[in-house]
């Protein structure tokens, strides 16, 4: 951490300390040769340079940001980073025509990860984990969300989340991860026919055994992987242990997860590519964050998730990649922005509060991250454009040029 003046940007950001929701997503504050000030990471100005406090220039590093636009530093709130193998093999079975679910059925999907988590070393899975998180920072990510669930057994789960750990601690570490607990990802092949057996062994075992290493669950709740009955004592149990919850919710079919996520006080449901009416209708009234993953959806070739239906009916919505070797082996942030524009109908106001504001919201850290305001982590992306709007229309390729995480330039792009 250091202290920090950016002068001359165009500072644009959402405000506030929790989700932005409805049509005040597109409510952005924009401040035209602006000047923001840090000192030990931390946010202490934002506002014009002529009423900006004197102070000793010689103590900050001074960063002339000539016009360009100065945005949050964007939160991936939904990745799957740390994991072995790869599964290009799958990829090319769904361009033939195999499904998700049928792949999963026959051994591959989740199970083929799994197998190759349980076999790799935590040295080979950090250092893979690093080279994603590098490309993350390329595209302006400054805080990142990290799931396990390629262990599906306690020591391979542990395994996953002490690499999540010791990536998080590394000194020079060029973001902020938040570790989720995702043991519920799939049924694991020894515990076939036995799903219940198995939640009784993540309730029993793993929730207790996971406490020192994150204070997030979560749940791929769908039919025939984890249903409404085991997903609802899941997720109970890890709230009375202290966790905070998350599901993947309705992703293949309406199966009423986001029903479940408003009953139960979720931080967010993801994926919703099939929610119902009413599911929508709940999680706007219990204000749990929708976090939509438009790279899924392309990459599976399904119907995207319905933002606007979230959006206009005062829901708040998050965007996040999915990371992960299976279904969407990418992390674009660029990709997700345009997608989210020109499939799910977003502005682009909107998609800057969704991968800022909401994503930290849905990760239950919007009091620190996610806005340029007074008091929050100095976290920053600035783009090689004066014109925010540059983000969609520059389709699918990175307009970032310099990414600043805890008030220290992190990376600049040519």
């Amino acid at each position: 951490m250091q202290n920090l003046i950016i002068k001359n940007a165009t500072i644009v950001t959402p405000c506030g300390d929790s989700a932005r929701k409805g049509v005040a997503m597109s409510e952005l504050t924009i401040i035209n040769a602006g000047c923001v000030i840090a000192n030990d990471g931390v946010i202490t100005y934002v506002g014009d340079a002529e009423s900006m406090p004197e102070v000793n220039v010689a103590d900050y590093e001074v960063i002339d940001a000539e016009g360009r636009c100065l945005l949050p530093g964007f939160v991936d709130s939904h990745t799957h980073l740390v994991f072995g193998g790869y599964r290009p093999d799958e990829f090319e079975w769904r361009l033939k025509g195999d499904t998700y679910m049928s792949i999963m059925e026959r051994g591959g999907g989740i199970q083929s990860s799994v197998n190759a988590t349980r076999a790799a070393s935590a040295e080979e899975l950090e250092e893979k984990a690093q080279w994603h998180i590098d490309r993350m920072v390329e595209m302006g990510v400054t805080t990142v969300e990290a799931k396990s669930g390629y262990g599906l057994d306690t020591a391979t789960e542990r395994k996953q989340l002490e690499v999540i750990k010791s990536l998080a601690d590394k000194e020079d570490q060029k973001l902020r991860i938040v570790s989720t607990f995702l043991g519920a990802h799939a049924t694991p092949k020894e515990y076939k026919g036995r799903t219940a057996e198995y939640v009784d062994l993540i309730i029993n075992e793993m929730l207790p055994a996971f406490k020192d290493l994150t204070t997030n669950c979560d749940i791929f709740c769908e039919k025939n992987v984890f249903e409404i009955e085991d997903s609802r004592r899941l997720l109970n149990a890890a709230k009375e242990m202290g966790y905070k919850i998350k599901l993947h919710a309705d992703e293949i079919v309406t199966l009423g997860g986001a029903e479940l996520s408003a009953e139960l006080g979720a931080l967010s449901a993801d994926h919703l590519l099939h929610v119902s009416d009413q599911g929508v209708k709940d999680m706007a009234e219990k204000g749990v964050v929708a976090t939509l993953l438009p790279l899924t959806a392309f990459t599976l070739k399904e119907p995207f998730a319905p933002a606007r239906k979230f959006i206009d009916s005062n829901a708040a919505v998050a965007l996040a990649t999915d990371l992960n070797p299976g279904s969407c082996y990418s992390g674009s942030i660029p990709l997700t922005i345009a997608l989210a524009c020109i499939y799910m109908k977003m502005s682009i106001e909107e998609v800057i509060t969704a991968l800022t504001l909401n994503g930290a919201a849905a990760l239950g850290i919007a009091d620190e991250v996610g806005s340029i305001e007074i008091g929050k982590k100095a976290d920053f992306v600035m783009l090689r454009s004066d014109n925010y709007k540059t983000l969609p229309y520059y389709v699918g390729m990175n307009c970032v040029k310099m990414t600043i995480h805890d008030g220290k330039v992190v990376n600049v792009n040519d």
